[in-house]
Order: C-alpha cells, then structure tokens, then sequence
C-alpha cells in the first residue's frame, strides 16, 4: 500500500504549494491546460480562485470530473 497521492509542488499567485493528485488526475489537468493554451500552472490558478472552501486538491479533482461532463468554461 502506498502512501497515498505523491505530491507535487507548484507556484500559484506567486507563493510555493503542494497538491497531492493521482497521477491521472495531473494527465488529465495538462491536457485540459493544453486544450486552453495555458500552463498548467496557470490552470490550478484559475481553479485555486473559485475553488470556496474545498481544499485545492479536491477543487482540481471537481474541475476535472466536470470537464468529463462538460461543465467547464
């Protein structure tokens, strides 16, 4: 059993944070980040500003469970 997600770090606003993601969930943010032409720095962004009070890495899996249904901008 591991332990859990791995972690990665990432610069978001201009401050130093970590994500713990599947990694299937950060394949499927870059390719949703390539699809916008955005880094995908600039993606988690995004998602970091209207995520309300979930948990970034929570918020990145709801943007990305979304997206697969079609409800992203």
């Amino acid at each position: 059993m591991t332990g859990g997600p791995p972690k990665r770090s990432i610069t978001i606003a201009g401050h130093r944070t970590s994500l713990s993601l599947e990694p299937e969930f950060w394949d499927a943010l870059k390719q949703l980040a390539k699809s916008k032409n955005l880094a995908i720095a600039q993606l988690i962004t995004q998602i970091d500003a209207t995520r309300g009070n979930r948990n970034l890495s929570s918020a990145c899996r709801v943007f990305v469970l979304k997206a697969l249904q079609g409800d992203t901008q």
